[in-house]
């Protein structure tokens, strides 16, 4: 069985569905997102089949939190994977990202809109690749990965 590197992407590339129902700007490139989806691939030895990005506004986020994770607040990113390829190798899932808090996050982190808009789709991969944020060393972990993969990509901004 071939392992990462070694499985060739073929036809199988890295595919990324854009929507916005939020009808809010989004300053996302989705060559950048992309760029992202393939470093991401590389360091953390996955294999993106398919990831819907979906901005949202809060209601939208509120709906699908009630709904599927039984609770009833805003939040910036619902992550959703639905394969149940364990080696990692064919991952689908969709990200439910709340456009209006995420533009609130980057006024109380003091950093731009564009990077915080891609630090949560870095952190909604990473809980697509099996990483969690229950806990502080969790957080602290995922914190730590998306600097760095923000840095890596140059959109630390």
């Amino acid at each position: 069985m071939a392992t990462f590197p070694d499985i060739s992407p073929g036809n199988d590339l890295p595919k990324l569905i854009l929507s916005n129902p939020s009808g809010l700007p989004i300053p996302v490139i989705e060559a950048e997102l992309e760029a992202i989806m393939s470093l991401i691939e590389e360091q953390e030895h996955i294999r993106f089949r398919e990831i819907e990005l979906v901005y949202v506004d809060e209601d939208h986020i509120i709906e699908v939190n009630k709904e599927y994770l039984d609770r009833d607040y805003v939040t910036d990113i619902i992550s959703f994977r639905y394969d149940e390829d364990e080696t990692n190798s064919a991952v689908e899932g969709t990200l439910f990202c709340c456009a209006p808090r995420i533009i609130e996050q980057s006024s109380e982190a003091e950093t731009s809109i564009e990077s915080e808009f891609y630090r949560i789709f870095i952190h909604g991969l990473l809980h697509l690749a099996g990483y969690d944020d229950q806990t502080k060393d969790d957080k602290e972990t995922m914190t730590s990965l998306e600097n760095s993969y923000l840095q890596q990509t140059g959109l630390d901004l």
